[in-house]
């Protein structure tokens, strides 16, 4: 389902020539308000997409778990070129260790997963 989020919702990837805009379409960006020296970042902006920031923020939540290959996911990889295998599981790695490594220094689990979400959208 949430790739068929993504595939309705973005079209054509190619109008993102980098990650930070397609987080910026997302609306996963800090806010910022700044003048002169002085530079104030807050929450993200929610700007973009609801759908879209909506899907990535639930599919953040399974990263809590430790990365593994499950019976359901190797037959699911089955057929498909080694180097985009190669490259989730490189993802998955980096997104799960991140999401462990802001949980503990975090009291909002919140936060973490919008972190999360937004590194997802960069990895997307």
């Amino acid at each position: 389902m949430a790739a068929l989020t993504l595939a309705c919702e973005v079209g054509d990837w190619r109008r993102f020539p980098t990650a930070g805009m397609f987080m910026a379409f997302t609306g996963l960006v800090p806010s910022e308000r700044s003048s002169g020296e002085r530079q104030h970042r807050g929450g993200i902006t929610h700007a973009g997409n609801t759908h879209l920031r909506t899907q990535l923020v639930e599919s953040a939540w399974a990263y809590r778990a430790r990365p593994q290959l499950g019976v359901t996911l190797t037959r699911r990889q089955h057929g498909v070129h080694p180097d985009t295998v190669a490259r989730s599981w490189v993802a998955q790695q980096r997104l799960c260790s991140k999401f462990r490594r802001l949980d503990a220094r975090k009291n909002n689990r919140k936060v973490v997963v919008t972190a999360i979400a937004r590194e997802l959208a960069g990895f997307l």
